[in-house]
């Protein structure tokens, strides 16, 4: 019989004994969490990218092409696609 068992991922690491924190980079140099996924554009080209962690190193890899998007400002509702006097 084979069991396996799953321990959770850890984002640290050690090196000569002192923890070390893994996190990547956005374009203007803000923290993004192990797991997140943001918008990328390279080369004119943007796809939607999550920070992995590839050989104990923190790096994008692109999950799907294009990015999602919203016009909304936060907070704004958006407005009904219903016809008037619809519903």
């Amino acid at each position: 019989m084979l069991v396996l068992t799953v321990s959770p991922a850890f984002a640290d690491g050690t090196i000569g004994g002192k923890t070390v924190d893994c996190y990547c980079t956005d374009s203007k140099g803000s923290r993004i969490e192990l797991g997140e996924n943001i918008c990328l554009t390279v080369d004119g080209r943007s796809f939607t990218a999550q920070c992995q962690m590839s050989l104990n190193v923190p790096m994008w890899r692109e999950i799907r092409p294009g990015c999602l998007s919203s016009s909304l400002r936060p907070g704004q509702l958006p407005q009904s696609t219903a016809p008037a006097g619809a519903g």
